[in-house]
């Protein structure tokens, strides 16, 4: 069963772009290769972290968003941790998220349509009252 997840991992400061984007690839192509696809690889760019991590105040942060199922993100996470550059990353399920707001959505949609509809009918007797009181 595929999943939805948001994996946000932060690496060094002062790893080159090459690198980077040589990290981002490999782990594209272990994500595919254990039968889940990248919808989405963002650089969030160098950022101050809240607190020192490994004597680090700063950090590149970099977002992935995958979608497979549960060995895929447990493989992801191996390659992570012995990764040298990488300080720290956290991977979050959030296709239940997406289903929750999509519902939000349809129910607002739904209310806007009947709040419409019945403003609609409240002024559409008003108006033929008003033509014929003008006519006469």
């Amino acid at each position: 069963m595929n999943r939805t997840y948001e994996l946000m991992f932060i690496v060094r400061p002062d790893m080159a772009e090459e690198d980077l984007d040589k990290l981002i690839s490999n782990l594209e192509s272990t994500v595919a290769s254990a039968s889940g696809t990248v919808k989405n690889a963002e650089r969030m760019g160098k950022r101050r972290l809240a607190y020192t991590v490994r004597k680090f105040r700063e950090g590149i942060y970099v977002l992935l968003t995958i979608e497979g199922a549960g060995p895929v993100i447990h493989e992801v996470e191996r390659r992570l941790r012995v990764t040298e550059p990488v300080i720290k990353f956290l991977t979050v399920r959030i296709d239940l998220e997406q289903k929750r707001l999509e519902k939000i959505k349809k129910l607002r949609e739904a209310r806007r349509k009947l709040s419409a509809e019945t403003s609609a009918a409240a002024q559409a007797p008003a108006a033929p009252a008003a033509e014929t009181s003008a006519t006469a």
